[in-house]
C-alpha cells in the first residue's frame, strides 16, 4: 500500500526516520573524525627549555638593564616526591587522576560553558592535558593548539603509565619565581627537597600552580587573603580523598614561605623592575604571562639610567648607611620609591629595596602600607573641584578657619561619633586650611572629608590615580587620614596629576616592546582626562608650596626647586612618607618598617638611633637629594598656577574666635582680628569645647581662648592680634558670664569682658573603629 504524500505545513517538519539516520550519520562522523585526528596527531618530541629564550630589557636610552630566562628546574623521579606533595598536587589539579582517563569531555563542557557565561577562564583541563601542553605543545591558545592536546592526551594515557605522566607533570609545572618543576619550588620556597615536603607547605606549592604570581605572598603581601584561601581548599580536598586526616589537618598553620633567593643577575634593583614591567604588561594585557615565559621580548623601558642612579644613591646616602646592625629596630627599615614625569605620565626611576637578592618584596609596588597624611591634599582638592563649603556654608579655601582642637568629634557625620587624635595630641584653636596643612592637622581634615562628603573624595582619589579597589579606601571620615593602602607607585602617578594641573594620564613603563628582533607589540594608547579642574589642583599646589616652606618638609627645599608635597607617617609609625612635586617631576619616597622573618609590620620608634622617624625626616631628605641630582642641568621654572578666587592672599594661620569646625571667618584673607560690631556669632564647638554667643563686642587686638588639650586649656598672652591668651588694646563692651564643662580655663584679660557664654566640652566619641593616622 503506498504511504499518502505529506501536504502543507507537514512537509518541512521531519519524519522519525530522517532524525534517526541524521543521527547514525553524525555519530559515525564523529567516530571517523576521531579515528582520523587519533592517526594523524602524532607525538611530538619534547618542547625542551634548552631553546627558551631570555627576555632582555633596556633603559630609555637602549642600554641594557636586565637580562632574565635562566631555567631554574631540577627534574626528579616520583620517588623524590613526598607522597604528600602528590597528594597535594592531585588535589589542586585533579583529584581523580587516577580513575579518570586522559581527557574530560565533562569537564570541558563545563569550563566553556562557565567562560561563556562569564563565570571566569577555565581551561577544564586533566593532570594529563596540562602536562602534555607543557611538555609537548607551545601556550597558545587555539582550536589547534587544543584539538592536538586532546589527541596526544589518549595517546599518552596508553603508552605511559599514570606515574610517569604525574611525574613529568610535576617536572614541567611552573611555581612562580622562576622555578620549573616540584623540586625547584620546594627550594624556592622553603629550602627544602621535594622529598621533605610536608601537607602544609606542599599544599601551599600546589596552590601556586593556579596562579604563581599572585599568590606569592611575600612579592604579593597584598594576596595573601586569596592564597590562603586557595591553601585552605587544596588541604580540604586531601581530606575528602582520605590523604590527611581531619585532626591533623585542624592543627595546621599557613607556612610563611622564605623570601626568593635569586642570581645575581636579579640583583640590585634590576630585579625588582624586571618584575614590576612584567606586572604591568600582564596587567595591562599587553603581553600574557606563558609568552613572557617562553621569551623572546626585547623591552625598552621608560626608565632613565641616571635618574635610578640617583635615586639608589639617595636612598643609600639619606638611609641605608644610618643604619647600625647592632639596632635592631634598623633591621627593620625598608625602603620604596617612585619617580614620575607629570606630563608624560612615564615613570623615570624607582627603587624597589636595598638589593632584590636580599629583600625580594618591591617597596614601590606593595600596597599593604597607610599613606598616612599624604592622602590629605586629595581631600582638599576634592573640596576645591566639588565647590565644597563647610557645615555653616562657607566655600573651603586655603583660608578658611577649622578648629583644630585634638580630639574633636566631627560634626555633620551620621555614621556614629569620630574624635581623630592630632599627633602628640596637640590642639591649634581656629587655624586656617593652609597652616592645617603644613601641620598635618587631623581634626581639621577629618572635618573636611565630611564637609566634602567622603564618597566625593574617594573619587577625587580615584580620579587622581588611586586605583579603586585599593584596600581601606573607604568613605568614612577617616579616609583624610590616609588610612589607605596605596603603593608607592600609585600615589607618585596621583601627585602627578596635581603637578599636570589636574590632568591625569596613567602611568607607563615601557617605551617599545618587540619579539624576536622583528614584530612590534602594539602598546596601549595613552589617554589623558581632567581629574580635576586646574583651579583645584593649582590651589592644592600652593598649600603645599606652603608645606614644604613652612610646614612639615622644608628638608625639601634642598632640592633647590620649586616644589610642593606633603609628609604623612602611618599608624604605630610602620611607615614614614614624603609625596612631592615640581614642575617637571612627581616622586614618593617611603621607609617601611617589616619584619625580615616574619614579614609583619613594624614600628620604626628608635629606627636611626631617633625616637621617631617621619615623613620630615629620612623620606624627604631622600627625595631633596635625588630630585636635585635628576633635575641636574635643567633650567629651574616656577609653578604656572591658575589659583581658586580669594586664594592669592594669605590669611593669619590662626585666629581667636570664630565658628568652630565651620571655618569661622572666610573672607578670602581677612586679617586684623576684627569681628562685626555688635554681630552674633554662634560659637558651636569651641577650644576647650566652649559654645556660646558673644553679642556687642567689638574686638581690635584679638581674643583667645588659648590651646585645648583634652578638654584642658590653657591661656597665654595675646597682643594686638597674637593669640597667646590675654588682649590687649582690645575691648569687649558686652558682658560674659560662663560654664566650661570637663575643661580648665586660665588667662588674663587685659580689657572689659562682660558678655555671655555659656558652652560644653566636647567628649572623645572614640574613633568608631578608625585608626590614627599622621
Amino acid at each position: 500500500m503506498k504511504r499518502p504524500k505529506r501536504t502543507g505545513w507537514r512537509r518541512i517538519i521531519p519524519t522519525w526516520r530522517m532524525l534517526l539516520g541524521t543521527f547514525v550519520l553524525g555519530v559515525l562522523l564523529l567516530i571517523g573524525l576521531f579515528f582520523l585526528g587519533y592517526s594523524m596527531v602524532k607525538i611530538p618530541a619534547a618542547n625542551t627549555f634548552a631553546t627558551k629564550q631570555s627576555n632582555v630589557y633596556l633603559y630609555a636610552d637602549g642600554s641594557q638593564l636586565a637580562r632574565d630566562g635562566e631555567v631554574n628546574r631540577e627534574n626528579v623521579d616520583l620517588s623524590q616526591v613526598s607522597v604528600d606533595a602528590q597528594h597535594a598536587v592531585l588535589a589542586a589539579e585533579d583529584r581523580d587522576f587516577y580513575t579518570e582517563s586522559a581527557v574530560d569531555p565533562k569537564a570541558m563542557l563545563r569550563a566553556a560553558w562557565n567562560t561563556a557565561t562569564g563565570k571566569g577562564t577555565q581551561s577544564g583541563s586533566t593532570i594529563t592535558q596540562q602536562y602534555v601542553k607543557n611538555y609537548y605543545l607551545a601556550q597558545e591558545q587555539t582550536v589547534t593548539r587544543k584539538v592536538k592536546e586532546f589527541f596526544i592526551s589518549v595517546k599518552l594515557d596508553r603508552t605511559d603509565s599514570k606515574d610517569q605522566i604525574l611525574e613529568g607533570y610535576l617536572n614541567t609545572s611552573y611555581f612562580g619565581r622562576n622555578a620549573y618543576g616540584i623540586q625547584a619550588a620546594a627550594q624556592a620556597y622553603y629550602g627544602k627537597d621535594a622529598i621533605d615536603l610536608d601537607p602544609a607547605r606542599a599544599a601551599y606549592l600546589a596552590a601556586l600552580v593556579n596562579a604563581p604570581s599572585e599568590y606569592d605572598v611575600v612579592a604579593h603581601p597584598e594576596n595573601k587573603a586569596a592564597a590562603v584561601a586557595r591553601w585552605n581548599y587544596v588541604l580540604d580536598g586531601m581530606v575528602k580523598k582520605g590523604w590527611l586526616s581531619e585532626s591533623k589537618r585542624a592543627t595546621m598553620k599557613f607556612p610563611m614561605p622564605k623570601e626568593q633567593t635569586v642570581s645575581t643577575g636579579m640583583s640590585g634593583q634590576r630585579g625588582y623592575i624586571v618584575n614590576a614591567v612584567n606586572d604591568y604588561l600582564i596587567k595591562n594585557k599587553i603581553v600574557d604571562s606563558d609568552s613572557l615565559e617562553a621569551g623572546g621580548y626585547r623591552i625598552t623601558t621608560t626608565l632613565q639610567k641616571s635618574r635610578q642612579n640617583a635615586f639608589v644613591k639617595a636612598v643609600d646616602d639619606k638611609l641605608m648607611s644610618k643604619l647600625s646592625k647592632n639596632n635592631k629596630v634598623d633591621n627593620y627599615v625598608r625602603a620604596g620609591g617612585a619617580s614620575v614625569d607629570p606630563k608624560t605620565g612615564k615613570v623615570v626611576a624607582m627603587y624597589g629595596g636595598i638589593d632584590y637578592v636580599k629583600q625580594y618584596t618591591n617597596g614601590a609596588t606593595r600596597g599593604d602600607f597607610q599613606v598616612g597624611s599624604t592622602f590629605k591634599p586629595f581631600v582638599f582638592a576634592s573640596a576645591v573641584d566639588n565647590g565644597s563649603t563647610t557645615q555653616s556654608g562657607q566655600t573651603i579655601t586655603p583660608n578658611t578657619y577649622y578648629d583644630g582642637t585634638n580630639k574633636r568629634t566631627v560634626q555633620g557625620w551620621p555614621g556614629g561619633a569620630y574624635a581623630p587624635e592630632n599627633e602628640d595630641e596637640k590642639s591649634y584653636g581656629q587655624i586656617t586650611v593652609r597652616k592645617a596643612t603644613d601641620l598635618s592637622v587631623n581634626s581639621v581634615y577629618a572635618q573636611m572629608a565630611v564637609d566634602v562628603g567622603p564618597s566625593k573624595v574617594k573619587q577625587t582619589a580615584v580620579g587622581l590615580g588611586i586605583p579603586a579597589d585599593t584596600k581601606d579606601l573607604q568613605p568614612y571620615p577617616s579616609i583624610a587620614l590616609g588610612t589607605a593602602t596605596a603603593s608607592v607607585l600609585d600615589m607618585a602617578e596621583a601627585y602627578a596629576t596635581l603637578a599636570n594641573h589636574g590632568k591625569h594620564g596613567t602611568y607607563t613603563m615601557v617605551e617599545k616592546i618587540t619579539r624576536d628582533g622583528t614584530e612590534d607589540i602594539r602598546l596601549p594608547e595613552s589617554k589623558t582626562t581632567q581629574a580635576v579642574s586646574r583651579q583645584a589642583a593649582d590651589t592644592t599646589t600652593s598649600v603645599l608650596q606652603s608645606v614644604v616652606d613652612n610646614g612639615t618638609a622644608t628638608a625639601a627645599q634642598a632640592a633647590g626647586r620649586p616644589a610642593a608635597g606633603k609628609t604623612g607617617t602611618a599608624e604605630e609609625d610602620t611607615a614614614a612618607w614624603f609625596a612631592g612635586y615640581t614642575p617637571d617631576l612627581s616622586t614618593v619616597v617611603s621607609v617601611m618598617g617589616q619584619d625580615p622573618v616574619t614579614a609583619a609590620h613594624k614600628s620604626l620608634y628608635g629606627a636611626l638611633g631617633l625616637e621617631r622617624i617621619n615623613g620630615g625626616g629620612a623620606p624627604t631628605e631622600i627625595w631633596a637629594q635625588y630630585t636635585k641630582d635628576a633635575l641636574k642641568g635643567t633650567t629651574a621654572s616656577d609653578f604656572d598656577l591658575d589659583l581658586q578666587a580669594g586664594a592669592e592672599t594669605v590669611a593669619p594661620p590662626t585666629q581667636s574666635t570664630a565658628t568652630p569646625g565651620t571655618g569661622g571667618q572666610d573672607n578670602g584673607g581677612t586679617t586684623g582680628g576684627n569681628q562685626d560690631n555688635g554681630g552674633t556669632t554662634d560659637g558651636g564647638q569651641d577650644n576647650g569645647g566652649t559654645t556660646g554667643t558673644t553679642t556687642a563686642g567689638t574686638t581690635d587686638g584679638g581674643t583667645t581662648d588659648g590651646s585645648t588639650t583634652a578638654g584642658t586649656t590653657t591661656s597665654g598672652t595675646t597682643t594686638a592680634g597674637t593669640d597667646s591668651g590675654t588682649t590687649t588694646a582690645g575691648t569687649d563692651s558686652g558682658t560674659s558670664t560662663g560654664t566650661t564643662t570637663a575643661g580648665t580655663s586660665t588667662g588674663t584679660t587685659a580689657g572689659t569682658d562682660t558678655g555671655t557664654s555659656t558652652g560644653t566640652t566636647a567628649g572623645d566619641g572614640g574613633g568608631g573603629g578608625f585608626g590614627f593616622v599622621q
